[in-house]
């Protein structure tokens, strides 16, 4: 107990001013460590965004980049159709290739086609003149019978 006294009369006691003073005094040195804190969070600011900025930049960039990519190779394909169509002698609209071999490929497939149509079933015949003359003119129901017959697969 008599230590007990003797902490007591070393013990002091504060005023509420002392202790605001002494908060304040802590405070201001803590303040004071990080005085430009604000600074360094506008610093940090603008700096991530001048970052997004060059990031929008550089996605704008990059789809650009791949937009004219694209019409390039659009307008290298139009002008292998357009010089293979003038080369044939075939509409540019009939050729998709994409390059001068395939298109160049793909007209002569047409060209082929296209040579090799005849009208079936069309053949002449005589009529009482004894001159020859194709189905179109002058023609009786014996003939369209005969026309049908043909188009339909019945054999003479």
């Amino acid at each position: 107990m008599a230590e007990a006294q003797a902490n007591e009369g070393n013990q002091k006691s504060y005023t509420q001013e002392e202790i605001d003073s002494i908060v304040e005094g802590r405070l201001a040195r803590e303040r004071q460590k990080y005085a430009d804190y604000e600074e360094l969070k506008s610093k940090a600011a603008k700096y991530d965004a001048t970052l997004s900025d060059s990031q929008k930049t550089q996605d704008k960039l990059t789809k650009l980049e791949t937009e004219l990519a694209g019409m390039k190779k659009t307008e290298k394909i139009r002008s292998i159709r357009a010089k293979v169509s003038k080369d044939a002698g075939i509409p540019e609209e009939l050729l998709t290739g994409e390059d001068e071999d395939s298109c160049k490929a793909q007209a002569e497939a047409i060209l082929k086609f296209a040579k090799g149509s005849k009208y079936p079933g069309v053949k002449e015949t005589k009529h009482e003149t004894g001159q020859h003359q194709s189905a179109g003119s002058d023609t009786t129901s014996e003939d369209f019978r005969e026309l049908a017959g043909q188009m339909f697969g019945r054999k003479e």
